[in-house]
């Protein structure tokens, strides 16, 4: 199946997008040093280990798992604000994927969304910031929600129609995708999932560089996965 053949095309943000995913990690680092040099090491390992989950999943784990208390909902909402101050800056400078238009123009029948662990109206209001928004006509969604009840929601309400690709960049992008079928491609440039050769390679799934490395690709086939 050619790209342009897909009805939907579903994007994950940070590391396809956007060149966002060290904005995040630094970000996750500086706001857990409170409770220690070690714990907050310890959230990045964390965070990195789970690309594509939300924040909010991301520090409840850090709370309860790795500073050892009960979710105090204070501590949580505190370190959600200040994770977000942290990040604000770096998502409005971090660069752009190239040929992000192109690949909107060569696909015209298609619908794009977004799907990411981002926060959802965080994103919203970034993009429109940085002229994304009108690219994804099938809107851009993010946390609290997961991406798997995002894909849920829209495939129930007919607004991810099939066939649909899913282009990401980390092991849970690939297994949103897979629990609705659909294909997916990794895309590696920006990508902080260490062991990703490998899971590429067991799965069977594409590998590219940039979303801009696809728009060569649009005569071939890339297979579902």
């Amino acid at each position: 199946m050619k790209l342009s053949d897909y009805k939907t095309l579903i994007f994950d943000c940070d590391g396809v997008i956007l060149d966002s995913n060290k904005v995040k990690t630094q970000a996750f680092f500086t706001t857990a040093l409170p409770y220690g040099e070690a714990a907050a090491i310890a959230l990045v390992d964390y965070h990195t280990a789970n690309g594509g989950i939300s924040r909010y999943r991301k520090f409840e784990y850090f709370l309860s798992h790795i500073v050892g208390r009960h979710i105090d909902e204070a501590a949580l909402q505190q370190l959600l604000v200040a994770y977000s101050s942290e990040v604000h800056k770096g998502l409005r400078e971090c660069q752009c994927a190239d040929g992000l238009a192109e690949l909107r123009r060569l696909t015209q029948g298609s619908r794009w969304l977004v799907a990411s662990g981002g926060d959802q109206q965080e994103l919203r209001e970034l993009f429109r910031e940085r002229g994304l928004a009108d690219l994804f006509d099938g809107g851009i969604f993010g946390s609290p929600d997961n991406k798997i009840d995002i894909l849920q929601r829209e495939v129930d309400s007919a607004n991810i129609q099939l066939p649909a690709l899913f282009i990401g960049d980390s092991r849970y992008d690939h297994v949103a995708a897979s629990h609705f079928d659909m294909g997916f491609v990794f895309v590696q440039g920006w990508t902080e999932f260490e062991g990703y050769i490998e899971y590429c390679e067991q799965h069977g799934l594409k590998i590219v560089d940039s979303l801009k490395s696809l728009l060569p690709t649009l005569p071939e086939r890339i297979e579902s996965t």
